[in-house]
């Protein structure tokens, strides 16, 4: 409601400039969210932490192999990953982050900064503890850290036509983990890797594939060790895809 409000005022207000023949600077976004709202329009030479919330949300929308630094900073990797997204949800792929791209935004999100497919539940189950507690960092970066894979599953969900993917596994403290065996420099200790199961509504090869022009520099499939019943993505330095029988 609050948002349609925002809006028509907008509206109005350029209206009545019009008719009086005054300069009216119409607000850089027409709506309000109640997760964060951003209050100017970004382009490439804008920084601060605007840009870097911006960065979160369209991560997942780069090019094959690339990777999206959350730096503050607009440059062109930033400006094509916006391309990516608006031409992704049918605007006008300007690289220009303004109102018809946050209202997308707004749209994607919930109250507490995670995609609407997504959730905090699916990835901090962690042995059943429910917590993002007892990894290799604290509780709050893991939280964060997740929150950047959300984004990037949610653009290559929406890549895939907007079928389900389902996560079986995402962060899990040092204990947890050693006790699924998961490998001990395992990504899921820091709160930066989901795997995605077979109930997903893509194919393992499907979300393999597709996961290399979402961001992730770990992308484990079948025909890897230990890797047949889920496909494993992650963010890392370093480029590591396997996944043999794709």
């Amino acid at each position: 409601m609050f948002r349609r409000a925002a809006t028509l005022f907008a509206a109005l207000a350029l209206a009545v400039g019009g008719l009086a023949g005054a300069a009216v600077t119409a607000p850089a976004t027409a709506s309000a969210d109640s997760c964060y709202t951003w209050d100017r329009t970004l382009q490439r030479g804008a920084s601060g932490s605007d840009v870097a919330q911006l960065q979160i949300r369209v991560a997942g929308w780069v090019g094959y192999g690339e990777t999206l630094a959350i730096d503050g900073q607009y440059g062109p990797a930033t400006e094509a990953a916006v391309q990516r997204f608006q031409s992704g949800y049918g605007l006008a792929a300007d690289g220009v982050a303004g109102p018809q791209t946050y209202d997308r935004i707004y749209a994607l999100q919930d109250a507490d900064c995670t995609p609407i497919h997504f959730s905090h539940s699916e990835f901090n189950d962690n042995c059943g503890a429910n917590n993002y507690y007892g990894g290799k960092v604290s509780a709050g970066t893991a939280r964060e850290n997740i929150r950047r894979v959300m984004w990037q599953l949610e653009a290559l969900r929406h890549k895939l036509g907007d079928r389900p993917l389902v996560v079986t596994s995402g962060f899990r403290s040092e204990s947890c983990n050693a006790a699924v065996g998961g490998s001990s420099t395992s990504l899921h200790m820091y709160g930066r890797a989901a795997d995605l199961g077979l109930a997903s509504g893509p194919t393992q090869c499907q979300m393999w594939s597709s996961a290399r022009s979402a961001g992730f520099e770990e992308i484990l499939g079948p025909g890897y060790p230990n890797h047949n019943d889920h496909v494993h993505v992650g963010n890392k330095s370093t480029r590591f895809w396997r996944a043999p029988n794709c």
